[in-house]
């Protein structure tokens, strides 16, 4: 499959690319939707940390092999306003993800940067049915684009799979000893497939997280 590039070139990252093993991989399906500085050539596990929560928010570090940092997400504590922020290692805002109260289907909404003017909105993210057996949210993007992403949980073992059509592009591939996944009380494992934006899908996983679990 080509190259699904959303929107325009993003500003180049002074720390490059993530670490990861670069192996052949079987299908190398490009998607860009924050930028392409966020696409390797190559898979990627990155580890999402919880480094707070509390009273003062709840705070996630995206980290690489080589423990590098390479995204931070942040928000107020308040459950009632849940409002969370993408940034990049030096803490510039990359997306603003917000969850609209009056959305039977926990409908989020997704802006570029840390606005939010309708003008920057990049997508929604909402769950395929109200009441769910198996968690699943749907991704509408604002501009026609090629293809259909959603994200698919399974709360019986505490795992999480992103498709593009039918082809899977990521997953969360482990659990600590810790807690699960949808219980907001671990850090997760996510495997990335070459050429795949991980900002973006990290930040389905973050929604996907938010909308079973409360920092």
């Amino acid at each position: 499959m080509g190259e699904t590039n959303f929107y325009g070139p993003y500003e180049q990252l002074s720390q490059g690319f993530a670490y990861g093993v670069p192996v052949a991989a079987p299908q190398n399906t490009n998607v860009v939707v924050v930028s392409d500085v966020f696409c390797c050539p190559y898979p990627l596990e990155l580890t999402v940390k919880k480094t707070c929560k509390g009273l003062s928010g709840a705070k996630l570090e995206v980290v690489d092999l080589k423990s590098n940092v390479v995204l931070r997400v942040d928000g107020p504590h308040n459950s009632f306003n849940k409002k969370r922020v993408l940034r990049d290692p030096a803490g510039y805002p990359l997306l603003t993800m917000r969850e609209k109260l009056t959305s039977l289907n926990h409908k989020w909404t997704v802006h570029r940067g840390e606005g939010s003017d309708p003008m920057e909105l990049m997508f929604t993210v909402q769950r395929s049915h109200p009441i769910q057996w198996r968690a699943r949210l749907d991704v509408f993007f604002q501009s026609n684009h090629v293809g259909n992403f959603s994200v698919v949980g399974t709360y019986l073992d505490d795992s999480a799979k992103v498709y593009l059509d039918d082809a899977l592009i990521a997953e969360v591939k482990e659990k600590s000893a810790f807690g699960g996944f949808f219980k907001g009380k671990q850090d997760f494992v996510v495997r990335i497939n070459a050429g795949v934006d991980y900002a973006f899908i990290v930040s389905l996983l973050v929604i996907l997280s938010e909308t079973n679990s409360i920092f």
